[in-house]
């Protein structure tokens, strides 16, 4: 039987997401100094993304986040790639996950202990097309309706690839995430929805975190809110937030604690992903019941996850 989020969460109480796609890539050697990012992979290195999926549900993950992110129609038309063309890149990034997928479930070793992984098909935010780091800021004079345009016909083609559900990530502001749950009942396909956060109170954008959670709770379609690629030491304080809000499932997957410069291309700051595995730990015991990380974590800090998990029963 296929697993689904709903019953992975009633049959292991913590979901364990994967870590960074883009950044595992780079480690790996692959060039993303690119608006396309981890999608300028889709056409050029795509075994290394299925490598990774791969590499990721040995580490103990159950869920794979695909390469789509920055996979937009508009970005994708920038270098060329009609609509076609890029709707099927955005299909075949599911498509490498699902294969990832599928190899592991293959042998037989590694369905001990555990539930058949899912796949996700990430959604990433306005500001991703953009590929100025405005995800990490906001873009207050784009409107609602502007919004669910941008991310109406590739939700459309995400939610018909194949994927076990979808995951809305990174998002800045309130009005995004409005945007994409007024499309979801149309999808029939679930989705997380998660805010970058600047600090322990405010999305990016500047509204409270409080309150953008309590605007999607019982919203058709959406299966879990929370955060992600957001500084490690400010988890608690928005997952308390988030559990005095919403009875939706609270999804964390936060960055390594480092920032990114838009502008220049690269992360500076001090990396606070040291004992990662403790620090998800609290952050289950506070009241997270998805948990992964963001940019700058990799397959060690999944496995290490994994482990406490099963070392705390």
């Amino acid at each position: 039987m296929n697993s689904t989020l709903p019953s992975l969460l009633a049959e292991q109480g913590l979901v364990i997401l994967d870590g960074a796609l883009a950044t595992e890539l780079e480690s790996r050697g692959a060039d993303l100094k690119d608006p396309l990012w981890s999608a300028r992979l889709l056409i050029e290195r795509p075994e290394l993304i299925r490598e990774v999926h791969l590499d990721y549900f040995r580490a103990g993950a159950d869920v794979a986040t695909t390469a789509s992110y920055q996979a937009s129609f508009e970005g994708f038309a920038r270098r060329g790639i009609g609509f076609d063309e890029a709707a099927a890149l955005m299909r075949l990034s599911v498509q490498l996950a699902a294969e990832a997928r599928d190899a592991f479930w293959a042998e037989p070793a590694n369905r001990i202990g555990r539930h058949r992984p899912l796949v996700a098909a990430s959604v990433g935010p306005y500001g991703a097309m953009l590929a100025d780091g405005s995800e990490y800021r906001g873009y207050p004079g784009v409107t609602r309706a502007q919004l669910a345009a941008f991310h109406r016909p590739r939700l459309e083609v995400l939610a018909a690839s194949g994927a076990d559900l979808l995951a809305c990530e990174t998002l800045p502001g309130l009005d995004e995430a409005l945007a994409i749950a007024s499309l979801l009942p149309a999808l029939a396909l679930p989705a997380w929805i998660s805010f970058s956060c600047r600090d322990g109170e405010h999305v990016s954008q500047g509204e409270r975190f409080a309150d953008c959670v309590a605007a999607l709770d019982g919203l058709p379609g959406v299966a879990a809110v929370g955060l992600n690629c957001t500084a490690p030491q400010h988890v608690p304080a928005l997952v308390a937030a988030a559990q005095a809000h919403t009875r939706l499932p609270i999804v964390v997957y936060p960055n390594s604690g480092e920032q990114w410069d838009g502008v220049a291309k690269c992360w500076h700051g001090v990396r606070d992903a040291e004992d990662f595995a403790a620090q998800a730990l609290r952050w289950q015991r506070g009241g997270a019941r998805l948990i992964g990380g963001c940019c700058r974590t990799g397959p060690g800090e999944i496995r290490a996850l994994r482990a406490a998990v099963l070392a705390a029963g």
